[in-house]
């Protein structure tokens, strides 16, 4: 299972409107316009909570699983699986960590060794820019959103360029980032749709510490699916 972490910080107006009359068309907003709007939504956030949907699709197979993702500055990160089958993967700002519970191993890493492609979700609030992050940034036309009235944005993110060809970011009117869709070079396509998006919650910071289970041994090294 290819995992991710991906990109933060983002908000502005996306004035589709309705023209009633005579009145004059609003023009559509630029991507630069865009991205300064999502950058401001997520700059100011303190913490975010949602429900998220992971849609994996390559090697012939496709695997769908939901859960609930916090985050909260600077860096910490709480992935925790629901369906269709419990898992936790989460981040304090200096470890990473993955587990199922009941298995007899836990995985750590370094968060700087982390190729994993949510990581660079923990870093959303805060500090990204969209235009300095991806490269090519462009509204992705041909692509069709799964909401009336959001926009859809396309670029290459210069930390996995290696490993990504296209970032799809589905951006609805209130500026919140909806949907993320990765493809990889090797042509599989990791999916996550947010919604119930709940800004500046309180989220102790315990809730991104992992506390090792009696029995459970700790295995350094790549994290899992």
């Amino acid at each position: 299972m290819d995992l991710n972490s991906i990109l933060r910080n983002f908000v502005v107006s996306l004035v589709l409107g309705l023209v009633t009359g005579t009145a004059a068309p609003v023009p559509a907003p630029s991507v630069h316009a865009i991205a300064q709007a999502v950058d401001e939504r997520y700059n100011r956030l303190r913490s975010l909570q949602a429900e998220f949907t992971e849609i994996y699709r390559g090697a012939g197979m496709e695997r769908t699983e939901s859960g609930t993702l916090w985050l909260k500055k600077p860096g910490k990160m709480r992935w925790e699986y629901r369906s269709p089958r419990d898992k936790l993967f989460l981040s304090d700002g200096k470890d990473a960590w993955f587990y199922v519970p009941g298995e007899r191993q836990v995985r750590r890493t370094a968060v700087k060794k982390l190729d994993d492609l949510r990581s660079p979700l923990a870093f959303l609030l805060g500090k990204t820019r969209l235009e300095k992050e991806l490269q090519g940034l462009s509204l992705a036309s041909d692509v069709a959103p799964l909401a009336a009235g959001d926009v859809v944005l396309r670029g290459v993110p210069k930390s996995l360029a290696d490993r990504v060809s296209q970032v799809l970011l589905e951006i609805n009117p209130e500026h919140w980032i909806s949907r993320i869709l990765i493809e990889e070079v090797d042509g599989s396509v990791t999916e996550y749709r947010f919604t119930n998006q709940k800004e500046n919650m309180a989220v102790p910071d315990q809730r991104f510490r992992f506390v090792v289970p009696d029995g459970v041994e700790v295995v350094q090294g790549e994290l899992g699916p």
